[in-house]
């Protein structure tokens, strides 16, 4: 108890300063950032009618009220509980991306006229080639894992060539070499397939060290448990290490998922009708280019955050083993 009263009253001690020091930075900020955006000139001109129109005192006087308003803005959230703040943070940042987006003059009518055929094409297609890569990377991934975890010297150089080489070379890279490179060994691979494949071997090779890392987590003791009572390489990574190795991979894993749904749009290099590519063909002609783009932004984070929900559900139901 009385650990908990020193650090709530060290907490109330540093909070005032801790609110000064916010205060200078968003203050300098975006003072600077006024300043940035004008000439020397303007800022040296003399003082006509309202001082908070002109020159420098209106640029101050901006940086100083924007200063005041996040600062009161933190302390009065403060006061609300946990789940209330970050409520209110995100209805706030969320109202700011709008009002920044606003600034655009977005044609409504015609996001409405084409959303759609962008979910109904775009995000499908997007959603397949993610899909299928995460599973086909996810069985390179623990193959990879496990040969360089072996030790088989021949095994363990493959797998760590593959994850250098793989991991090196950009992704657009590695789309453009499979695409255009194995049809001068005759070997023609589509563009779904070709970008499924780039994106799988690319994934793999983060995802192995992902692997890697969950399973050398394990106590090597169980190991040696399952082979004591019979159990074979496969049944006691099946059994007994992947599913305790599981909390350790879910988190890397999902965030990986998440950036490979994101990195899927480089497939729109080869006409694949995703999500990128339609929303750039469907603005391209009317010039609606940051309509479609927009678009697209929104439709991605909307997916990404449904994956982020899932992940801390999967941790959460993985987490309750450790829970004595």
């Amino acid at each position: 108890m009385l650990y908990q009263d020193t650090v709530e009253s060290e907490v109330l001690v540093h909070k005032p300063r801790f609110v000064a020091l916010i205060f200078a930075v968003v203050f300098a900020v975006f003072l600077l950032f006024n300043l940035a955006s004008t000439t020397v000139g303007d800022l040296m001109r003399p003082v006509i009618g309202d001082p908070l129109q002109s020159g420098v005192y209106g640029r101050f006087a901006i940086a100083f009220v924007i200063a005041v308003t996040f600062c009161l803005n933190i302390v009065l959230i403060g006061f609300a509980p946990l789940k209330a703040q970050i409520g209110i943070v995100w209805i706030e940042l969320l109202l700011l991306f709008l009002a920044f987006f606003k600034a655009f003059n977005l044609s409504m009518p015609f996001i409405w006229e084409n959303l759609p055929y962008l979910i109904a094409q775009g995000v499908v297609t997007t959603i397949y080639v993610s899909a299928l890569s995460l599973v086909c990377a996810s069985a390179i991934a623990i193959i990879a894992a496990i040969a360089k975890l072996s030790s088989n010297g021949f095994a363990y150089a493959i797998a760590s060539f593959y994850t250098s080489f793989f991991r090196g070379l950009p992704l657009l890279i590695q789309i453009y070499l499979i695409y255009l490179g194995l049809p001068q060994l005759g070997i023609v691979i589509d563009a779904v397939p070709s970008g499924i494949l780039a994106l799988s071997l690319c994934v793999g090779a983060y995802m192995t060290e992902i692997f890697r890392a969950g399973i050398q987590s394990i106590d090597r003791g169980q190991w040696e448990a399952s082979r004591s009572i019979g159990f074979g390489f496969g049944l006691t990574m099946r059994k007994i290490i992947l599913p305790q190795a599981l909390p350790v991979i879910i988190p890397p894993m999902g965030n990986t998922f998440i950036s490979m749904l994101k990195d899927s749009s480089l497939v729109s290099v080869l006409g694949v009708w995703e999500l990128t590519f339609l929303a750039r063909t469907i603005g391209q002609p009317t010039f609606h280019h940051m309509e479609m783009l927009i678009t697209a932004a929104m439709i991605y984070w909307i997916m990404s955050a449904f994956l982020e929900v899932a992940q801390s559900r999967l941790e959460r139901h993985y987490a309750r083993s450790k829970v004595r």
